[in-house]
């Protein structure tokens, strides 16, 4: 069987206010070639579909319009799975239905123990979960983690395995090894900071990860992102983009690059420098400008688009040094308490619960003491 490997679409996703609908069509129809020149069996979305748990009316439209054409115009079977940015109760509103037309999406913990069965191979569809979702399945309180959630359910799935079929498991979760690259990515240690073991994936013989956008995030023969189809951010500004062609028997793997509609550049230079070269950078491309005047420059942003109009990040390279010696005199100065509060934030996007807060109260107050 020969299936393409994609994940994280992020339909309505938009870069510093600039909307990215119309790239994200004209990369789809990349997708789409590619899945026709090379005759594949299916494709794979691996979750986060959507950018938005709540996207707008013409995100829907346009993804629905993305499906439709793969799905019942070229009749290619999609297996899909709801990620972290999806809304899993929106998207699955009709997942009933749409499997008699070989539309397989996955949004449940409970359905994911079902595999869709599609030539040689049987497909497990693992939306993204909480630990807490996990533990009420099992009725196991001892699952601290998303390493041991993972191993319960991968022991779960093994029950259903046949034989002499190939099995792959298409999964939305931060795997060990990976390194979260890029600020769009949102980290996904839900009850506990460890990551899922490569060892607990051991039995599949592939799998097909969705989360961080950077197909180097993680090597493994067997395990891998595909990353996004598009660069959404300017910490992916250096990354190629594309999907995995994979075979099943023989087993093999092979990258194929999307080319970007609109790139994203790093440019770096005086106002005089960047207004002289402008005539040579596409008009249209997305730019993260640094600035190296030191003097102030009235009104600078607006002045730089009217040379480059799709300016998403401007930094002052004679302010960085200092802003960096600032913010490491405030963290050195600042409260154990009020550390852990910005970290929390940082690394999960939301704020500690007044329990939580109570916890960490109680906990610094017992170290405090036992010095």
């Amino acid at each position: 069987m020969r299936f393409l490997h994609t994940a994280d679409w992020h339909i309505g996703k938009t870069l510093n206010g600039f909307s990215l609908l119309n790239d994200q069509r004209e990369l789809f129809k990349q997708i789409e070639r590619v899945a026709k020149a090379e005759r594949v069996d299916a494709i794979v979305i691996a979750g986060d579909l959507y950018d938005s748990s709540i996207p707008n009316e013409t995100a829907v439209r346009v993804l629905n319009g993305m499906l439709k054409q793969l799905n019942l115009v070229d009749k290619f079977p999609v297996l899909a799975i709801s990620g972290n940015h999806d809304s899993a109760p929106r998207l699955s509103t009709g997942a009933d239905w749409f499997s008699f037309q070989n539309f397989f999406l996955q949004t449940s913990l409970e359905g994911a123990f079902n595999p869709v069965v599609l030539e040689d191979t049987q497909f497990f569809l693992l939306p993204f979960f909480g630990i807490q979702t996990v533990r009420n399945y099992f009725n196991d309180p001892k699952i601290k983690n998303v390493d041991l959630a993972m191993q319960r359910i991968v022991a779960e799935m093994e029950k259903s395995f046949v034989p002499d079929k190939k099995h792959v498991l298409i999964a939305h979760f931060f795997a060990a090894g990976s390194k979260r690259t890029a600020d769009s990515e949102t980290l996904i240690e839900v009850g506990g900071l460890s990551p899922v073991s490569t060892k607990t994936l051991a039995p599949f013989d592939y799998v097909a990860l969705g989360h961080l956008h950077n197909k180097n995030a993680l090597h493994d023969e067997r395990i891998k992102y595909s990353g996004s189809p598009m660069k959404f951010s300017v910490s992916e500004a250096k990354q190629e983009k594309g999907m995995w062609l994979v075979d099943t028997d023989p087993f093999q793997v092979k990258w194929i690059p999307l080319k970007p509609v609109h790139d994203i550049h790093l440019l770096k230079g005086s106002f005089a420098e960047l207004a002289k070269d402008a005539a040579q950078q596409p008009t249209d491309d997305f730019y993260d400008i640094e600035l190296t005047d030191q003097g102030r420059i009235p009104d600078v942003l607006n002045r730089l688009r009217a040379y480059y109009p799709k300016i998403v990040a401007l930094h002052r390279t004679a302010f960085a040094q200092m802003t960096r010696n600032q913010a490491n005199t405030k963290r050195a100065q600042a409260a154990p308490l009020d550390l852990l509060t910005d970290f929390y934030s940082e690394t999960t996007g939301n704020q500690l619960s007044p329990t939580q807060l109570k916890v960490a109260k109680s906990t610094l107050s017992e170290i405090e003491g036992s010095k």
